[in-house]
Parts: C-alpha cells; sequence; structure tokens
C-alpha cells in the first residue's frame, strides 16, 4: 500500500530573539463615498505639507520608532494604515495618543464601528479598535534588521557618515 499523504512543510525555525521589530496594517472601514472624499482631501492636505509642519511626519521623526509609514487607500471603502515600529503594540499606539490623538479622532470621525469618544478621552477603547482591526500577518515577521531600533540604524548610518567625510 503506497502512502499518498502529504508531508508536512517543516517549520520556519524560530528565532534566538523576539524581534524588535513588529508590523502593523490597520484596515479600517470608510462610512461612505461622502466620506472619502472627505478623508481623501483631509489626508492629501495634511501630506501635501513640509514635514516640520504635517503633524504626522512630525510625529514619525519626534517618536523615532518607526522604520516606515504609509496610508493606502484600498478602494473607495477602506483605508489601511500600514507600518514598522519597535516596541511593545500598546507602547507604539499610546504614543500617538499622545502626540496626535487629534488627527487619529479626524479619521475616525469617518470610519464605520470606530469610537465615538476622543481617543485622548478613552485610549483604552483605541487600543481595542486598533488591535481588532490590524490585519496580523502570518509569522515570522521579515526584517533585514530584526534587533534594531531606528535610533541604532540612525546612529550606525550617522557614525558611517563620518568616516566617510560626509
Amino acid at each position: 500500500m503506497s502512502d499518498t499523504s502529504i508531508a508536512a512543510t517543516p517549520a520556519s525555525p524560530e528565532p534566538k530573539e523576539i524581534a524588535i521589530q513588529s508590523p502593523l496594517t490597520l484596515i479600517m472601514k470608510i462610512k461612505s463615498e461622502a466620506d472619502y472624499e472627505q478623508l481623501h482631501t483631509m489626508l492629501k492636505g495634511i501630506q501635501a505639507l513640509p514635514p516640520g509642519q504635517n503633524p504626522i511626519w512630525k510625529a514619525l521623526e519626534d517618536l523615532n520608532k518607526v522604520h516606515f509609514a504609509r496610508f493606502v487607500f484600498l478602494d473607495k471603502t477602506r483605508l489601511a494604515v500600514i507600518t514598522t515600529y519597535d516596541g511593545k503594540f500598546e507602547d507604539y499606539i499610546n504614543d500617538f495618543i499622545r502626540v496626535i490623538g487629534h488627527v487619529f479622532d479626524q479619521l475616525l470621525a469617518h470610519m464605520e464601528d470606530a469610537p465615538t469618544k476622543k481617543v485622548r478621552d478613552d485610549p483604552q477603547t483605541f487600543l481595542k479598535y486598533v488591535f481588532d482591526n490590524d490585519l496580523r500577518g502570518m509569522p515570522p515577521f521579515y526584517s533585514a534588521f530584526p534587533n534594531d531600533t531606528v535610533s541604532d540604524i540612525k546612529a550606525a548610518l550617522d557614525e558611517k557618515r563620518q568616516r566617510e567625510g560626509g
């Protein structure tokens, strides 16, 4: 009798350390086409500001823990916020609540099933909303530099530039 069962794929090797970096893929449902238009106009306006005047860009720079970040309209019904950040989820979200909670309030006004209180007034509800709407990928999360923070990478690049005279 021949064995026709499919062999299990070997599991990915376990990392020796848990990566410092984590992904976030927050997918939010937009209430209506009118909300999409308002949201698109608002984000386009914010993102067009020079970095020093853009509250999102400024927060990303000041918090010094985000490797990559972007907004993506998946269609007129969903907005994705996609980031790779250092540290724990709760710390990351709480830092952004503290620094740009008002921007999240503006975004959430256009989203289905979003918290109705200001995020600074009810951070736990906002944390739950983000957690519940985060598409967690299939592990493991790949990073070329899993144990290096944004600060580590910036410091290494600064040292390299100094050595090279630039």
